[in-house]
């Protein structure tokens, strides 16, 4: 059924009316079989530095899909008079961002989630902010997506947060990219300006490892190149930006091979007869009477009953929520792993890990947290600050500390052990939060890295060597870093000064020993007397300290 659409919007539309092409069905119904007779959903973001234009495309996107109806559409001639940054043209933006903060600013704050479907393929896309201010939020909508729309203004070019943002879906594990040249308008749909930025796009991603990129030019403003190929740039032999994600192939790791792996969610003791331990598998497949372990216990046993949402089950299956019980008691509770007999899964008191630092203040080590991984939880410490990454390059630099946005290699301390594996392999068990324990705000986002056993190794050696150490980097700083910059420049001023009073003391008293003597209590005299002086002037009045005061 097709959607009629508002005549005073229809009349701010110069390119065509927009008609739901034959192949696509509004979201609301059921979408065809894929060939191979399964459903197929592709889970995209749009992500981008800010005015790049990704809420315009999703707003595009759904109005050429025949994915607005009638009163959304009056809506959005009201709301583009009212909020519209596109004079007379709609502003399709409005029909994703909702919230007034967003509509007043014209950017995106929150991560805005919608659906359509067309005949071969449903879509769940989300709509993340391109704020540096915001880049948890876009890091949250990165985690669940299969390919990532990365926008780039034709205007502009490649910009810091388009590196950064490829570097984060990248680092959650997006292995599909499309490059959304867009307001190609704006520079008169010119061939040459789309092969710059693609050509500086491949060079800069080069290290990330995505499995496909594909550059679409489009003008998300007048749908030029967002449902079929445009006219007005027939040097692009490519398909339009929505056939393609139609057609996209997107590799999935196979379900089923791995060893079952359980994280246990809730204890489900309703009487004193029955103790179910219920979750989702995370990987694997159990039946009744397979053997299993409890992690990190280490205690064995096996799987007597299996029960899930319809019932007595013979087996399960990932992705399967189910109630396990066991033959034997075994102490297990909320944060265990119930896995398979002879799984190898590491149980570890250290995490080597990459982190997106998004708190607002900076991390240091020896800085601690609460450690939310999966089920489990722990208290975590910043054990070593490896290095962070240059966004300009992807390069490691040295790092005394993470600032906002800021990404590093950690290794972790935790209280107790945890399971997990490196986040490629499993994104359950191995991606986690970091929680300020003061203000209860998530300041980090986690994925453990490979070499889990290293770190369990490095957390294990308390001596007494190892902490003068860390003491002595909080003291001269990392190599490489500012603060070691600073410190050699204060201790060779100091030296220079010691120096120079000797070298006046002796011109003046031809006195060796006095004059090093007189050198070496400088030293020690004048610290002293600068924490007094600056500890009276803690105690003055503050109108002696501000200028006009009290005025």
């Amino acid at each position: 059924m097709g959607f009629a659409v508002a005549g005073s919007l229809a009349r701010k539309i110069p390119i065509r009316k927009a008609k739901p092409a034959p192949n696509l069905l509004p979201a609301n119904d059921t979408p065809g079989s894929s060939e191979t007779g399964q459903h197929s959903l592709l889970r995209f973001i749009t992500c981008g530095s800010v005015d790049d234009g990704k809420s315009t495309l999703i707003g595009r996107m759904l109005y050429e899909a025949g994915a607005v109806f009638d009163d959304q559409l009056d809506a959005l001639d009201s709301d583009s008079r009212k909020f519209g940054t596109q004079g007379a043209q709609p502003d399709f933006a409005l029909l994703v961002d909702g919230l007034s903060a967003e509509r007043e600013q014209g950017i995106t704050i929150d991560v805005a989630y919608r659906y359509f479907a067309t005949e071969t393929r449903s879509f769940i896309v989300a709509d993340t902010p391109g704020h540096e201010q915001y880049t948890r939020n876009m890091a949250t909508g990165a985690s669940t997506a299969d390919l990532a729309v990365i926008l780039v203004d034709a205007r502009k070019g490649l910009l810091p947060q388009t590196r950064r943002h490829s570097f984060i879906v990248s680092l959650v594990g997006v292995r599909h990219v499309v490059v959304a040249i867009n307001k190609m308008d704006l520079v008169g749909y010119d061939a040459a300006v789309f092969e710059r930025i693609a050509g500086a796009y491949r060079a800069a991603v080069r290290s990330l490892g995505f499995a496909s990129i594909r550059f679409v030019p489009v003008s998300a403003r007048d749908g030029e190149n967002v449902m079929r190929p445009s006219a007005l740039m027939p040097w692009y032999d490519g398909p339009a930006l929505l056939p393609y994600l139609e057609s996209v192939a997107v590799s999935r790791a196979a379900g089923g091979e791995e060893d079952f792996v359980l994280p246990v969610q809730w204890v489900n003791r309703p009487d004193l007869d029955f103790r179910g331990y219920a979750g989702t598998p995370v990987a694997g497949r159990a039946r009744i009477g397979d053997p299993v372990v409890a992690l990190p216990s280490g205690r064995a046993s096996r799987i007597a009953r299996l029960i899930g949402a319809a019932g007595e089950a013979s087996q399960i299956a990932t992705g399967q929520a189910a109630t396990v019980t066991l033959e034997d008691d075994i102490d297990i509770s909320r944060g265990d792993v119930i896995a398979a007999a002879g799984t190898a899964l590491p149980v570890s008191r250290g995490l080597k890990a990459r982190l997106l630092w998004t708190g607002e203040r900076a991390m240091l080590e020896g800085s601690q947290f609460l450690l939310k991984l999966g089920t489990q939880s722990a208290n975590a410490a910043v054990e070593t600050l490896h290095h962070s990454i240059d966004i300009e390059g992807f390069r490691p630099l040295p790092a005394q500390s993470l600032r906002m946005n800021g990404i590093g290699l950690v290794t972790l301390r935790l209280d107790r052990p945890l399971v997990s594996l490196p986040y490629r392999r499993s994104h359950e068990l191995g991606g986690f939060i970091l929680i300020d324990r003061i203000s209860n705000e998530t300041v980090a986002f986690g994925f453990v890295e490979p070499g889990a056993g290293e770190a369990r190794q490095v957390v294990g050696e308390g001596s007494v060597l190892a902490r003068a150490k860390r003491g002595l980097i909080r003291i001269v700083g990392r190599r490489g870093t500012p603060d070691r910059r600073a410190w050699l420049a204060a201790v060779s001023w100091r030296v220079l000064s010691t120096a120079g009073l000797f070298a006046a003391a002796f011109v003046l008293t031809a006195n060796a020993p006095a004059s090093l003597g007189f050198a070496f209590g400088d030293i020690l005299l004048r610290p002293g007397l600068r924490a007094l002086h600056m500890r009276l002037w803690r105690k003055a009045p503050p109108g002696a300290l501000q200028d006009g005061a009290g005025i």
